[in-house]
């Protein structure tokens, strides 16, 4: 599932490919994509406009088009999107298309179809992302925020980090990693830990997505493929079983929060 890091992998590619980039038409062969809005509107009033600029927020890809509108777009599972310039090069997973002046497209590719993109005037979508927690690689994301948010929360550190109101974007593989490197276990209460401690996970959760962005702007190719598609080394993610490279104990997995979580027991306590 693309995360944090290959979304911005994304986010940066798209701004190389399609900044300045003028929409002649939208296409959604499959009009769920858009959904709760009508494809056929968002054709509409987005073509003739300009893009404008490429961000990301969170997991959500930003495509700020001209007068104040944006597209919002939303990987999912198995989301990718990227520039063509041969119609023939589309893949039979393409799921919507935008078509550029000058004959080239911007694809949403998603085998899943669970994508999702929408249009929103710029005013509307500032409400909808409101909840969203500091991005932490931003400087909002401070050891201070940290120690406050941590100070009035019961959750589990493993469901604190993937709170998006409390940290935008950091999902499941880099919340896991970035515990084992601070050493810490992911049923820790956060109001636990003290403030030295929360220090070093401050640390860890931006090494972590610092090497995690830097490997998936190098060699991301589609989501589903980590081991395939970067280089970033997970100590504990997705290792059930395995030894840990630093204490030599067994990876252990266990659900929380309904998904697998992964972590050493010697290493985080």
């Amino acid at each position: 599932m693309p995360e944090l890091p290959e979304v911005e992998a994304v986010r940066r590619r798209l701004r190389r490919q399609a900044k300045g980039a003028r929409i002649v038409a939208a296409v959604f062969p499959r009009p769920a994509t858009a959904h709760p809005q009508d494809a056929a509107q968002i054709g509409r009033e987005s073509a003739g406009r300009t893009i404008r600029e490429v961000e990301r927020r969170a997991k959500n890809l930003l495509l700020r088009l001209s007068d104040g509108v944006t597209l919002r777009i939303h990987l999912r599972m198995t989301g990718n999107v990227y520039v063509i310039h041969d119609a023939r090069e589309r893949s039979p997973t393409v799921r919507a298309w935008f078509e550029l002046a000058g004959g080239a497209e911007l694809v949403l590719d998603d085998p899943r179809a669970l994508g999702r993109i929408t249009l929103h005037p710029d005013a509307e979508l500032e409400v909808l992302l409101a909840k969203l927690g500091p991005e932490p690689l931003s400087p909002d994301f401070s050891l201070e925020y940290l120690v406050r948010r941590a100070r009035h929360s019961r959750k589990p550190a493993k469901l604190f980090l993937m709170d998006q109101g409390e940290v935008a974007g950091l999902g499941n593989i880099y919340a896991a990693e970035a515990l084992f490197r601070a050493g810490i276990s992911p049923t820790r209460l956060m109001q636990t830990l003290k403030r030295p401690k929360l220090a070093v996970l401050h640390a860890a959760i931006v090494d972590v997505l610092g090497d995690a962005v830097q490997s998936a702007c190098t060699t991301y190719a589609r989501p589903g493929r980590l081991e395939e598609a970067e280089r970033f080394c997970v100590s504990v993610y997705d290792r059930e079983g395995e030894p840990c490279r630093i204490c030599h104990r067994t990876i252990r997995r266990m659900p929380q929060g309904g998904r697998s979580t992964y972590y050493c027991p010697g290493c985080q306590r």
